[in-house]
């Protein structure tokens, strides 16, 4: 298709601005603002300088997270006998899973070097950095990738690459539903649990839940295709994300941590 989205926003000589990198830095600014919005609520533990740093392990623990997740769990085949392509971050493939456990591995570490709890930041980055898949959906879909399944509904559309039959928009899908209904979800959610740890559970279950469905809409990937002709990796890890929720609720009932904003009302 000819009538498609440029994906490069502008040219200066060799240097290509995309949008699909564009979309990824409004999300981080986005859930700076974010940030900065919680610890004048008190909500995030730390100064406010330490924010900037701290989305900068988070940069790193995404993008680390993101490419092994793909390279090992979405197509360790091919990597498994190309290993010099694992570095070849420019060809594409990350997986969100991924990105998620690297996020969390970053927090750790930052949580400890700083002499928080692990799940003062994971609340904070949950809320903060959900706005963030609504603008990684938007650049999947600029990019023409990640499409879903072929339809015959009226809400099908023509993807360059996707073959000539309409497909369902499923990066839109997970837009809204993963960026902006969880993000609201998760934002009335941190003001009124009695302790920290609740609302990054609820990202993991809520995701996971959200993502599940969609998968039904989205294209599999073509190396792997579906498990019992029916399911895909998606969902498998998106199971696995659900259960990783309830077991952090737990622990963070256990640990019960308080919330800022219910101190008050606290036992």
């Amino acid at each position: 298709m000819n009538d498609w989205f440029d994906p490069v926003i502008f040219s200066v000589g060799p240097l290509q601005v995309r949008w699909y990198g564009a979309m990824y830095v409004i999300g981080f600014l986005v859930g700076g603002v974010i940030l900065k919005y919680l610890a004048d609520k008190k909500f995030w533990p730390l100064s406010k300088e330490a924010i900037d740093k701290y989305i900068t392990w988070l940069i790193i623990g995404m993008f680390l997270g993101a490419r092994f997740f793909y390279v090992v769990v979405y197509n360790w085949e091919y990597y498994s006998v190309n290993i010099l392509d694992s570095f070849a971050v420019w060809k594409g493939g990350l997986s969100f899973h991924g990105a998620v456990v690297g996020m969390c591995i970053a927090t750790y570490f930052f949580a400890r070097k700083n002499g928080v709890h692990f799940f003062q930041l994971t609340d904070c980055m949950a809320v903060a950095g959900s706005p963030g898949l609504f603008f990684g959906r938007m650049g999947n879909f600029i990019n023409g990738e990640l499409y879903g399944r072929v339809t015959d509904s009226w809400v099908g559309i023509v993807f360059p690459g996707g073959g000539p039959f309409p497909r369902h928009a499923s990066q839109l899908y997970e837009g809204v539903l993963e960026g902006i209904v969880l993000f609201i979800i998760l934002f009335y959610i941190h003001k009124r649990q009695r302790f920290y740890g609740v609302t990054c559970s609820m990202f993991l279950v809520g995701y996971g839940v959200f993502r599940f469905f969609i998968e039904f809409f989205r294209e599999p990937d073509s190396q792997l295709g579906y498990y019992l002709n029916f399911f895909t990796m998606g969902q498998f890890l998106c199971i696995g994300m659900m259960i990783a929720g309830f077991i952090m609720l737990h622990f963070a009932k256990k640990v019960h941590i308080k919330n800022p904003y219910l101190q008050k009302s606290s036992p």
